[in-house]
């Protein structure tokens, strides 16, 4: 039986036990939920073994994306799915330290067409978001904190992993909730869990809303960023399933993306970037597995959250018009944070751990590279629409490419809102991006009319329909992403005037931003 008639079989079983009481009609609801430094394949509905039935049946009973882009960074992607503008506009694409400038966000926009809206999880911004159109907002103003423990040491329990900020002695990261800010913040709980209470605030709202009341909630988790930590009965789950190694596990991930449709049939596995398995010590695996069992647990545990939100959707009878989108904020990390006074078990709230490359390049099967690059490894992620009373074409996988500043104009299509000109005393800046509503609806004639830009430290890419040049420290690549999705063959020296073409429309475009090199 293949992996998906399994999981059609699942999704069908949860759905004739969903006695859902019809409520009159009303705006709709959207809940937007973005992960943290998850790769494209990391779930079962784009390829993975990971266990993620509840995410698997928003895609499998809605459409799929496979060529949706972030900006392969968490602030830069965050700033641009918030406002519909590319990071550059706001000034956001070198430091998040600073406000929102030229531009609405969703919250804003929503709050103008009478929607509540909430927001738990993670900003990564100086900016509070009860100021910029949230009615809640509880979670980690800043970029990564410790799962289990932001603040500092519990009596009875060892030294929660820190990471210090850049530039400053500042240890602890800002948390937030409803709206107030605390530093450090020591959750007295020893049941917290980043996941779990991100989950818990957006439940508790939810609860608070009356039912003629259409409400915006923005989840935004910090998972699977590390430091990699997940409850041990998570991890027991992937105690055994990583032992097989890099290639092994990236393989079978190809093999159910080509059976599951996500990829196009003359995608091939790119180029291995990893170690070889065989060349480890036994030690060496046992850690390696290990921290990728610890990951997989993250997920998993994803996964079980918005499950809590799918059933608490039913339970008030708003899950029929509520328009749930799911995605991920960039590609599979290979940043290694190295905090050497870390001690304890991978996984736990001692020690710091970070993914790292070998599995980094697992995560993005079959794309080359990582966050922080603008080849499809770091920019592509899953993307899913979920819209039980208007999606009718159940299971479409939509392959034309979508960007982050697409969201937005997407969103006040859906409903109608007015963008402004002027805004908190800016002038508010047109979104350069185009509403993807009308493939929600089963319309396949969208079209992107106009190039797609990425800038992010040492990467940057222009594409234009199916060509993508791409650069990583100036040194320039050349694809035809329709006869080569995976970028292995570049044709810059047999395509110069394409090449050029390209050169001009990114020279151009960067001009405006007062882009150098790096």
């Amino acid at each position: 039986m293949s992996s998906r008639i399994l999981i059609s079989l699942i999704l069908l079983s949860s759905l004739s036990n969903c006695n859902e009481t019809p409520l009159p009609k009303s705006p709709t609801n959207v809940i937007l939920i973005l992960v943290d430094d998850m790769g494209f394949s990391d779930l079962g509905a784009y390829g993975s073994e990971v266990a993620t039935p509840n995410i698997d049946r928003l895609a499998l009973d809605g459409v799929r994306f496979t060529n949706a882009y972030n900006t392969s960074k968490c602030f830069p992607s965050r700033a641009a799915l918030l406002t519909g503008l590319y990071s550059q506009q706001m000034g956001y694409h070198e430091s998040f330290r600073q406000p929102m400038r030229n531009a609405i966000t969703l919250g804003e926009l929503f709050q103008s067409s009478g929607y509540t809206t909430l927001w738990s999880g993670k900003h990564h911004s100086t900016e509070n978001p009860v100021d910029r159109g949230f009615d809640h907002y509880s979670g980690l103003l800043d970029g990564a904190a410790n799962h289990f423990n932001p603040g500092i040491k519990r009596e009875g329990e060892g030294q929660p992993a820190q990471k210090g900020l850049k530039n400053t002695p500042v240890t602890y990261r800002n948390w937030v909730i409803e709206g107030e800010v605390y530093n450090p913040y020591t959750p007295k709980s020893k049941e917290f869990y980043t996941t779990d209470i991100f989950t818990n605030y957006a439940l508790d709202w939810m609860d608070q809303i009356k039912h003629e009341k259409p409400f915006f909630l923005y989840l935004s988790y910090t998972a699977p960023h590390d430091p990699l930590m997940a409850w041990p009965k998570d991890i027991e789950k992937y105690n055994d399933r990583y032992k097989e190694g890099y290639e092994a596990i990236r393989k079978k991930r190809f093999k159910k993306q080509k059976l599951l449709g996500v990829l196009p049939k003359n995608a091939v596995l790119s180029k291995s970037e990893h170690s070889d398995w065989d060349s480890l010590t036994a030690a060496e695996k046992a850690e390696e597995s290990r921290t990728m069992a610890v990951y997989a647990a993250m997920i998993d545990r994803l996964d079980q959250n918005i499950g809590r939100i799918l059933k608490k959707l039913k339970q008030q009878g708003k899950l029929n018009n509520t328009l749930i989108i799911f995605t991920s904020d960039n590609g599979g990390s290979s940043e290694v944070v190295n905090i050497p006074e870390g001690t304890g078990e991978i996984g736990t709230s001692t020690n710091w751990k970070s993914l790292g490359k070998n599995w980094a390049n697992v995560s993005n099967t079959p794309y080359r590279e990582y966050k922080n690059w603008s080849h499809e490894g770091g920019i592509k992620t899953p993307l899913i629409a979920y819209w039980p009373e208007k999606i009718k074409n159940k299971g479409f996988i939509s392959h034309k490419p979508v960007h982050f500043i697409d969201f937005l104009p997407t969103l006040q299509e859906l409903i109608g809102a007015s963008y402004p000109q002027h805004l908190n005393g800016y002038t508010i800046f047109p979104s350069p991006g185009k509403s993807f509503l009308p493939q929600l609806l089963g319309d396949s004639s969208f079209k992107r009319d106009a190039p797609i830009f990425w800038q992010w430290r040492h990467g940057k890419a222009v594409r234009d329909g199916s060509w993508k040049l791409v650069a990583h420290k100036e040194v320039w690549e050349l694809f035809n992403l329709e006869t080569d999705p995976v970028e292995e063959i570049n044709l810059i020296d047999k395509d110069k005037e394409k090449a050029a073409q390209l050169k001009s429309l990114y020279k151009d475009w960067a001009a405006q931003f007062k882009i150098t090199k790096r």
